[in-house]
């Protein structure tokens, strides 16, 4: 007998072991008809999968995260099997699931074209068509390499080869087509209805330079054609908003080949990063922090106490003088420790909250630079409380509801909560972690926020809160953080005097609202499509004259503004009024004033804002006062 227990609580009895499958049909025709899988005990299985013993048993849809995950790695054999239909010749490598899609590697004679992409994702479409079957076998690991070898598939053979003797690999077949896999698939071709190819990429062998370059096919499939639809339509959506290109047409920053993973601020550029530092210092003066700064570049040995040498050092940028090592810093948080340490602090001090606009370098590979996304020089907006074990609790608490105000003025108003929990590679000791993740997820659940516990994705030296940022056309941008670390300051020295007078070593949180400034300000031009708001905007108004006749008109009021503390600039160029205006609505600017001789006679100005919305002819105070109201309210 066997009992299947399903996630509303009922049981079902079978005299037999039975499948998935068979389950589903058990249940209705709906729902046979709808699985694509089943999950067993919490593992996603194939609806062949026979059930032998009592489980808990969810039938797996394409309504599932999981079903979503199973179409896109069966869509991605799917792809195999039209390249190998097509392109006989061509050998099979890896396919995974990434996220809103897949790729597959291939190793061909001669590049795939974009006309042979047009002609792979038809062949998919029509072996979908025939909803061939999709079965599973497993072979000893020997036979499994002998039988990828007498197809010609070398790289299969190879990855075979790589698992223990004793262990049995798993095999796929649909049609003419079988596959190394672990599984699971969706149980035939037809349940995979919405899929487009989206692109072809080079990529070395397991990622190793020496190896052959590959052809990597890129996709994306869905569970409806809605979500495909908007998925595509996001894509184009940030095809515009890509700041790269803002960064040039709006004439912000460069980067270039002489220093890779570096940026060329221009003047307008570093405007806005000025005013992303300042309104950030602010905050860090309105909540206790107090600003400090350390040196770039630090001896061996204290990267060596801090565990950053052996846990970080291939991301670490090395130099030499005098016969001792040094590392340009890639973090912050060694160089506020010696800053806590070169004083006595007493309890009565702490918590203590050291801010540092800190320039950090990273080694980063150069395959994945982006942009300002991803660079290899930045500048965090970093600090680290130093505090007793009481404290930590009211400190994550007070940490939440902070970035959610930062939050909100920049334009984001959906924060997505998750709690990243210990690593394998790790210092402290486990009583410490459970100290740590218990403080962080009780804090969230203090501030009322739903989270998700990432297992394993903590640092080194502790787990943390990542706070990850939705932003207007659906994205996500993970950004802030907050770490307990119990170990940094022990192995660092850092101690306090307890109120019994002992020395007692104070816990290190590690914090960063923006994280990376160029990274955020790159966030911020593409949520904001290169308009940001009129507190951010490097030009807030231009103000153009009609003709010469109202040029000194056009400058008083320029400069009139510029001491109210506008950025301004007057365009007295002679070209037609229409000419200037599309030029500047181009450049995204909040403001236009347009004066003729009807505006300077009257004292007044006419207003156009942002999207061509005229206001109307208005005073100066009268501007000015609107002016102010959204500088204030940050709109």
């Amino acid at each position: 007998m066997v009992s299947v227990r399903l996630p509303d609580g009922s049981q079902r009895q079978f005299d037999a072991p039975v499948t998935v499958a068979q389950v589903a049909a058990s249940i209705g025709t709906g729902l046979a008809k709808a699985a694509l899988a089943g999950k067993v005990d919490g593992k996603v299985v194939d609806t062949s999968y026979l059930i032998d013993r009592d489980v808990d048993l969810a039938i797996v849809t394409d309504k599932d995260a999981d079903g979503l995950e199973v179409i896109r790695h069966s869509t991605a054999h799917l792809l195999a099997y039209a390249v190998k239909e097509l392109f006989p010749d061509a050998q099979v490598t890896i396919g995974p699931v990434i996220d809103n899609g897949f790729y597959y590697d291939f190793s061909y004679k001669r590049p795939f074209t974009p006309e042979d992409l047009t002609a792979i994702e038809k062949k998919m479409t029509d072996l979908a068509k025939k909803d061939e079957p999709v079965t599973r076998k497993e072979l000893p690991r020997d036979e499994a390499v002998a039988y990828f070898k007498s197809i010609g598939e070398a790289y299969k053979a190879e990855i075979i080869e790589s698992i223990p003797q004793d262990q049995a690999v798993s095999l796929y077949t649909e049609g003419k087509f079988t596959d190394l896999c672990r599984g699971p698939h969706v149980p035939s071709t037809g349940k995979l209805k919405v899929f487009k190819l989206m692109k072809l990429a080079g990529a070395y062998w397991r990622g190793d330079s020496k190896n052959e370059m590959l052809q990597r096919v890129y996709g994306t499939a869905w569970a409806k054609k809605e979500d495909q639809e908007a998925y595509l339509h996001m894509l184009e959506e940030a095809e515009k908003r890509d700041h790269r290109k803002l960064g040039r047409s709006l004439d912000l920053f460069h980067m270039q080949e002489e220093a890779p993973g570096l940026i060329f601020w221009h003047p307008k550029g570093w405007i806005v990063w000025q005013q992303v530092e300042q309104y950030m210092r602010q905050v860090y003066q309105d909540n206790g922090y107090q600003e400090v700064k350390g040196p770039q570049i630090l001896d061996r040995s204290l990267w060596e106490k801090s565990g950053h040498w052996e846990n970080y050092k291939d991301n670490m940028f090395t130099t030499e003088s005098e016969n001792r090592s040094y590392a340009l810093k890639p973090m912050n948080c060694p160089g506020h420790v010696q800053i806590f340490r070169s004083n006595m602090h007493s309890y009565r001090e702490l918590p203590l909250r050291y801010g540092e606009f800190g320039q950090c370098h990273r080694n980063e590979p150069s395959g994945s630079l982006h942009g300002i996304m991803r660079v290899r020089g930045f500048t965090q907006d970093d600090g680290h409380i130093f505090c007793t074990e009481d404290q930590v609790l009211d400190e994550c608490v007070a940490y939440t509801a902070l970035l959610q105000k930062v939050y909100a003025d920049f334009g984001f108003t959906e924060v997505i909560y998750k709690v990243a929990t210990r690593p394998d590679k790790r210092v402290g000791s486990d009583e410490a972690w459970d100290k740590a993740e218990i403080a962080l997820i009780e804090s969230l659940n203090r501030s009322g926020c739903e989270f998700e516990i990432s297992p394993g994705e903590g640092a080194f030296y502790g787990p943390k809160i990542e706070y990850t940022l939705k932003d207007a056309i659906g994205r996500m941008w993970q950004c802030g953080t907050m770490q307990v670390d119990f170990s940094m300051p022990m192995r660092l020295g850092a101690e306090y005097v307890a109120e019994d007078n002992t020395r007692k070593i104070p816990v290190m949180l590690h914090r960063a609202i923006l994280g990376s400034l160029e990274r955020f300000i790159g966030m911020l031009l593409e949520n904001h499509a290169g308009a940001l708001p009129l507190w951010l905007a490097p030009v807030q108004i231009v103000v153009l004259n009609i003709s010469d006749a109202q040029a000194d008109y056009a400058q008083n009021i320029a400069q009139n503004l510029k001491k109210q503390g506008f950025r301004v600039h007057a365009d007295l160029r002679n070209e037609k009024i229409t000419y200037k205006i599309r030029e500047h609505s181009v450049q995204k600017l909040p403001y236009i004033l347009v004066v003729g001789d009807k505006e300077r006679d009257a004292n007044t100005v006419a207003v156009r804002a942002r999207g061509n919305v005229d206001l109307g002819v208005m005073s100066i105070d009268t501007l000015v006062e609107r002016l102010s109201n959204e500088l204030a309210t940050r709109a």
